[in-house]
This record gives structure tokens, C-alpha cells and sequence, in this order.
């Protein structure tokens, strides 16, 4: 098995291609070892190198963030644990309804912006969150109101240092020109 790996604009994170799928749908984000112990084998297994912060699942990536160690010392642990897990057969996901997407969740519009909020989730479904996904990440709806789109970043744009111009002169001008009602583009996190 051969693991491809790739930077990612966020120094703290590295995007590793396993060479097949990860996830069949949606996407996966651990930020804590608690919550990946019970849904997913893989992200408990990265989560015990020590360094290791975060794992975002994506169809066919596994992002890593790390904190205070260097890449140079953690990735060929990383590297032997992903191997590890796909040579032993155990499943990416504890259960298949998956474990971090919550996308449908505690998203917030008026009914009145039905139709704005739609060609605002086609947008970001067709031209945003391929791009993203080469970086390593994930981009999700999460409301409208007064002319403002609330997305979550996930995975290697979470906390990235290049995440706050990806929102305001990437995604914002984008929106914008084919939705003149969008105004402003602003980050959540997910809860």
C-alpha cells in the first residue's frame, strides 16, 4: 500500500491519500480523541501518535493536524498507523451512518431566502467544496440572515491562517456576483 501525502495551506495540517475510498459520503471531523474512541477506530488509532490534534475523513483523505511536533517525526508514525488500520480490514467508521457531518443540522434561514439559500448551497456544492477538498477540507452551509452566509470550515481550513481570505475574497466575491443579496460571508463552529 502506497499513502501519497500533500501540504495543505495550513502548516499545522497534512492531507494523506491512501489510495482508496475513506468515506463513501459526507465527511468526518475529529477535534478530540473522546469523540473518535467511539466513532471511528482509524481517528482513535491517529489520535494515540502523540501530536496528533485532529482528523478529517474526507471520500478519498485523511487530513492530520498537529500540534508542536514536526511533520519530519510524525509522519511516518502517521503514515504506519493509517497502513495499519486499511491492512487489518476494520472499518473507517464505527457505524455507517458516519460521524462528524452534520450538515442538515442547526441550519438557519427564512423561508422568504428559500430560493437565495438554495443557489447559495449549489454554489458552494459545485464550485467551493471541490476546491477546498484539494486543500484538504471541507466547507459547509450553516445559514442566512440580513444578507450574511454562516459556513463551517472543516478539516485542514479549520484554523488555517489563509481560512479568513478563502472566506472574504474567495467565497464572498463569488457568492456575490451570482447572488447580488449576499453582503458578507462570516465563519461558525460547528457544535
Amino acid at each position: 500500500m502506497f499513502i501519497q501525502t500533500e501540504a495543505t495551506p495550513n502548516p499545522a495540517t497534512l492531507k494523506f491519500l491512501p489510495g482508496r475510498v475513506v468515506l463513501e459520503e459526507g465527511t468526518a471531523d475529529f477535534r478530540e480523541a473522546e469523540s473518535a474512541r467511539t466513532a471511528s477506530p482509524l481517528a482513535a488509532r491517529l489520535f494515540d501518535v502523540p501530536g496528533v490534534t485532529g482528523v478529517f475523513f474526507g471520500y478519498d483523505f485523511i487530513t492530520v493536524t498537529k500540534e508542536g511536533a514536526d511533520w519530519q517525526h510524525l509522519k511516518p508514525a502517521i503514515l504506519g498507523t493509517i497502513m495499519e488500520h486499511f491492512m487489518s480490514g476494520q472499518p473507517v467508521m464505527a457505524s455507517p451512518a458516519g460521524g462528524g457531518e452534520s450538515a442538515q443540522g442547526g441550519e438557519f434561514y427564512d423561508e422568504a431566502d428559500a430560493e437565495i439559500v438554495a443557489t447559495i448551497k449549489e454554489l458552494l456544492e459545485t464550485r467551493v467544496r471541490p476546491a477546498v477538498a484539494q486543500d484538504g477540507g471541507d466547507i459547509t452551509f450553516h445559514g442566512y440572515q440580513n444578507g450574511t452566509v454562516f459556513l463551517n470550515m472543516r478539516g485542514a481550513c479549520a484554523g488555517c491562517p489563509s481560512s479568513t481570505a478563502t472566506l472574504k475574497h474567495g467565497i464572498q466575491n463569488l457568492l456575490h456576483h451570482f447572488i447580488p443579496e449576499v453582503q458578507h460571508v462570516e465563519q461558525v463552529q460547528a457544535g
